[in-house]
């Protein structure tokens, strides 16, 4: 446990590397001397009119010299504040000792009062100031404690030559000295635990100053962070949706170009698929495009919601049926705990599930020569959970092999709601995908 001088030393900054800055000496440092100084001067001439300074024996102009040069010093108790403090000190001893009451004027009182607080709260150099401003109250005080030793002697000289009458508890010399010396105890140390607190509260600022700009910078990276993720998003979606399209589309050419001399009428069909397909994709790519776009400050009319996918279970049979037209034999089920269980689904789950049904099916058509798939899609409300499976019957076709991006697509969409993925071969032959996401009961909606 630290000792009692350690507390101190710690709360006055000693071991601290921090250095507080220095200002120049700027308007407000002569507006403050010059009021000290005509103040000082008045009240110096208000005194000398009341009687105050008949045992003064200097003159008027060495009386005016040294509240002049208390309240110069001022100017400088920011920028040299150690030195300031010394050579407040100094003004304070010889004043004392040449005029003692000229020294005694409030308005010279506050000016070394506002020195010594100055040279704790400015210095830079903590442990120059503890030993500057330790040697100037020792210094001040054996002054005084002299005082009181000689007021000590004194007082018995004069008791035993006259023996006066006392009215208090103490003799008259020694309780004015002991009075002064409490005086200035509560003096200088008003002053040492006024600077020490202006350090300390200079010091807290900058520490809030730079917890501000770091919880600034992080917000920053934060957004920084926020719009890269949503980027990435759109980025899943849009290979999705191209990688769905152009699969589609080239299916059905393939067809047509097939049958295009012996069934112009089935070409005909398949050419249309591909166009409606074509449509469709590049209608998603534009709403993708428009929420990039807005994400830049772009500014574009429509807000982003109507422009993002808003795809989800329900959207299912649409893109099955679709699968199908394109000669692969798709089954779906939804099974579900609970009437409307997969409507109440979160968007955000739903729409995974749809595009990992998506991604799957696609990756099938391209990669597999899998003519059959099942799609099961099971929420379970009792029990939170929320799953999607898809299965082929078929073997990875030679010389499909894709980027990877959409199974990465799947995977990162199931770890940003905490889902858990088995994609890979199956032991008795094909293909599954698979992903269970866990439902909260706050995040289910309510049909």
């Amino acid at each position: 446990m630290p000792s009692t001088s350690q507390r101190v030393l710690t709360w006055f900054g000693v071991d601290d590397a921090w250095e507080r800055p220095r200002p120049p000496i700027g308007r407000q440092d002569v507006l403050l001397a010059a009021g000290v100084e005509v103040v000082s001067l008045l009240a110096l001439e208000l005194v000398r009119s009341a009687g105050g300074l008949e045992r003064t024996d200097a003159p008027v102009w060495a009386q005016w010299l040294t509240v002049s040069t208390g309240a110069v010093l001022l100017l400088g108790r920011r920028r040299w504040p150690l030195t300031v403090a010394v050579l407040a000190a100094l003004h304070m001893f010889v004043a004392g000792v040449t005029m003692p009451e000229v020294m005694g004027q409030l308005s010279l009182q506050i000016v070394y009062f506002v020195a010594l607080l100055s040279g704790v709260a400015w210095a830079r150099d903590r442990r120059a100031m503890a030993v500057v401003v330790g040697t100037i109250v020792l210094f001040m005080f054996a002054w005084i404690g002299w005082q009181f030793a000689a007021g000590s002697a004194l007082q018995q000289w004069i008791d035993d030559e006259e023996s006066p009458q006392r009215t208090g508890a103490f003799p008259p010399i020694p309780a004015a000295v002991a009075i002064t010396l409490l005086v200035n105890a509560l003096y200088f140390g008003g002053a040492i635990i006024g600077g020490g607190v202006s350090w300390r509260a200079a010091r807290q600022r900058l520490r809030l100053q730079e917890q501000a700009e770091t919880i600034a910078t992080q917000a920053g990276r934060l957004r920084e962070q926020a719009v890269v993720e949503e980027r990435l998003r759109i980025a899943r979606e849009l290979h999705d949706v191209v990688a769905h399209g152009v699969s589609a589309m080239g299916i059905q050419a393939g067809a047509a170009r097939r049958v295009l001399d012996r069934d112009p009428d089935a070409a005909r069909t398949a050419l249309a698929n591909v166009e409606e397909a074509s449509r469709d994709a590049v209608t998603q790519m534009r709403r993708l495009l428009g929420t990039l776009r807005e994400g830049a400050g772009d500014g574009a009319g429509e807000p982003s919601g109507d422009r993002t996918t808003e795809a989800g279970v329900c959207h299912l049979p649409e893109l099955v049926a679709a699968v199908r037209d394109d000669g692969l034999a798709v089954r779906l089920d939804v099974v579900e705990s609970q009437p409307g269980a997969a409507d109440r689904l979160p968007p955000g789950i739903g729409l995974a599930v749809y595009r990992t049904v998506q991604e799957a099916l696609t990756n099938v058509r391209r990669h597999s020569t899998a003519d059959s798939a099942s799609v099961v899609v099971r929420v379970d409300e009792t029990t939170s959970y929320a799953e999607v499976e898809v299965v082929d019957n078929g073997r990875p076709r030679h010389g499909t092999s894709g980027s990877g991006l959409g199974q990465l697509g799947i995977r990162e969409r199931a770890a940003t709601h905490d889902g858990q993925v088995d994609i890979g071969p199956r032991v008795t032959g094909g293909y599954r995908v698979r992903v269970r996401y866990p439902l909260r009961q706050d995040r289910v909606g309510v049909s």
